[in-house]
């Protein structure tokens, strides 16, 4: 089995056909996809996710120095329990890499202060430049002194992340935060100040919903929506996020599966290529191709791909696996997600079919994190 990374953009290309697929998250850097995603489950203290996104940092070129930075500028905004917890987990992923031997770089640290560095004054700048306009909290005079001389002068200073990307950090962040709205359509129009393009912010919703979760996606598109003055879909409470790709009618193979899936045929279905759509906690049975290779691209949402005998493989849009013949597996949706992947066979011999197994079992799906 192969798992690759790929871009939507390159994701529609091999979809061909006059097939084409809305570029969600294009905008943000695989970089900033990651820190929104470290953020927002930092936030919401989804340690096992957090674990799962801080690696796929890492492999995506974050650095030690960068992915700390983030946790530690959390503190202000999430409280120092579970920033202190997301720091313990940063840790122990070093530690379980290093002793797989895989990179995780110690990065930049920031630099130095100068000795005459007035935290009061550069934070009361950084502040007026992030609000737009001068702020003073005068109810609560102690409280406006530490976010300027403190959130604003000290911990803003380090410059190991710009204040663009502290900005798209706290905005994840308090998107994971119910009941914070008023705080992040400030940190929204914040953003916009600190030099995150609209078309970043647009795109931080579908990155929120494939890497945290649908409550999170809804409130940043709402804020997202009020300051830039869009109409970005909203994902509906227990309904299917808005998807480019289509959900087809029920699948005809369901008695495979466990949960309901759907059956989209794209392009001419003699082509062999289908979108099928996963609702949360569907799975299909294990199952076996003969005689062909099985190729799936996660197209929204998030789901797993699992081989016989190997851990789960977690897949989120852009991930593309390729299934060798003979080899047995499932794949469905996360527990809390819509999981929509499209699938074609290749390197197909004669006499090529489907063997279908046995379910996966509750205690095999729900072990999964």
């Amino acid at each position: 089995m192969k798992t690759i990374k790929l871009t939507m953009a390159l994701v529609a290309l091999m979809v061909a056909g006059g097939l084409q697929a809305q570029n969600n998250s294009m905008e943000l850097s695989i970089r900033q996809q990651s820190l929104a995603a470290i953020a927002a489950n930092e936030a919401k203290g989804d340690i096992n996710a957090l674990k799962r996104e801080i690696n796929t940092a890492f492999e995506a070129g974050l650095t030690v120095s960068e992915i700390k930075e983030a946790l530690s500028h959390l503190y202000a905004y999430t409280g120092f329990p579970r920033s202190l917890n997301a720091l313990g987990a940063l840790q122990q992923v070093i530690a379980d890499r290093q002793a797989q031997a895989k990179a995780c770089p110690p990065g930049r640290e920031a630099d130095a202060l100068p000795a005459d560095y007035d935290a009061l004054k550069q934070g009361t700048e950084v502040q007026t430049r992030l609000t737009g306009q001068p702020f003073n909290y005068t109810f609560a005079p102690q409280t406006d002194y530490y976010l300027k001389a403190h959130l604003f002068g000290d911990i803003f200073a380090r410059n190991n992340l710009s204040f663009a990307d502290r900005e798209i950090v706290t905005v994840s962040a308090i998107s994971a935060l119910p009941g914070c709205e008023p705080q992040l359509k400030a940190h929204v129009s914040g953003a916009r100040n600190m030099g995150v393009s609209d078309q970043q912010l647009q795109a931080l919703p579908a990155v929120l919903l494939a890497k945290a979760g649908a409550d999170e996606a809804r409130r940043c598109t709402a804020a997202v929506n009020q300051v830039c003055g869009v109409s970005l879909p909203q994902v509906p409470a227990g309904e299917m996020p808005a998807s480019p790709w289509p959900l087809g009618e029920k699948n005809p193979y369901g008695q495979f599966f466990v949960g309901q899936s759907y059956l989209a045929p794209l392009a001419d279905a003699s082509l062999g290529l289908f979108n099928v759509t996963f609702e949360p906690g569907c799975r299909n049975n294990w199952h076996v191709h003969h005689r062909q290779v099985q190729v799936l691209i996660c197209v929204s949402g998030r789901g797993w791909y699992q081989e016989w005998g190997k851990p789960a493989v977690p897949m989120t849009p852009g991930t593309v696996v390729a299934i060798p013949a003979e080899k047995k597996h499932w794949h469905g949706a996360a527990r809390d997600s819509w999981f929509q992947h499209v699938t074609y066979h290749t390197q197909v011999q004669e006499g090529a079919s489907n063997e279908w197994l046995e379910p996966v079992s509750d205690e095999q799906y729900n072990a999964l994190q």
